[in-house]
C-alpha cells in the first residue's frame, strides 16, 4: 500500500502529466496556425506520450491500492513569440517535470517504498530522453536561424515522428 504522502505526490504528478498533454496540444495548435504541420505533429505525438505517462502512474496508484484523485488542469499558454521560444519553454517545462519526479523518488527513498522507486526509475530515464530530444531541437533551431529552407526541412523531419509506446509490462 502507498502512504498517504506518496499517494498525494503521485496524484499531483498525474495532474502534471495531464497538464503536459494539454500544453503540448496547445503548442501543436500554435504550430499548425503558422503552417508548421511537422512541428504540430511532433507536439501531438508528445501529447500522446504525456497521456500515456499519466495513465501509467494512474494504473500504478490503483495497483498499490491507492486512490487516484485528479486535480484541476490549468489553461495552457496558447500564444508564442516564435518556434525557438516555444521549444525553450518546452525544455523548461520538462525540467520542472524532471524535478517533480526526482522529488517523488526522494520521498519513496525516505519512506523505503521500493516498488515506487522501481516504478519511478522508468520515468527518470524517460525524462533524460525527453530533455535531450528537446535540447537537440533547440540546437537545430539555433543553426537554422532565419533560413526558411532549413526550417522546412526540420518541419518535414519532425512530421515523421510517431508516439513511442510504453515499455511492455514485465
Amino acid at each position: 500500500m502507498l502512504s498517504k504522502k506518496l499517494e498525494a505526490a503521485l496524484n499531483d504528478q498525474i495532474t502534471k502529466e495531464f497538464f503536459s498533454e494539454y500544453l503540448y496540444l496547445s503548442m501543436a495548435s500554435y504550430c499548425d496556425s503558422i503552417d508548421l504541420g511537422g512541428f504540430a505533429n511532433w507536439f501531438i505525438s508528445q501529447a500522446e506520450e504525456e497521456h500515456q505517462h499519466a495513465m501509467k502512474l494512474f494504473k500504478y496508484v490503483q495497483d498499490r491500492e491507492g486512490r487516484v484523485a485528479l486535480g484541476a488542469i490549468e489553461k495552457p499558454q496558447h500564444e508564442f513569440k516564435d518556434v525557438m521560444h516555444l521549444f525553450e519553454q518546452v525544455l523548461e517545462h520538462e525540467q520542472l517535470i524532471t524535478q517533480s519526479i526526482n522529488n517523488i523518488y526522494e520521498l519513496a527513498l525516505n519512506e523505503k517504498d521500493y516498488p515506487t522507486q522501481v516504478e519511478l526509475e522508468w520515468f527518470i530515464k524517460e525524462q533524460v530522453e525527453e530533455e535531450k530530444q528537446v535540447s537537440d531541437i533547440i540546437k537545430q533551431l539555433k543553426w537554422i536561424k532565419d533560413n526558411p529552407t532549413m526550417l522546412y526541412m526540420l518541419d518535414q523531419q519532425l512530421g515523421q515522428r510517431v508516439p513511442t509506446g510504453l515499455p511492455a509490462e514485465e
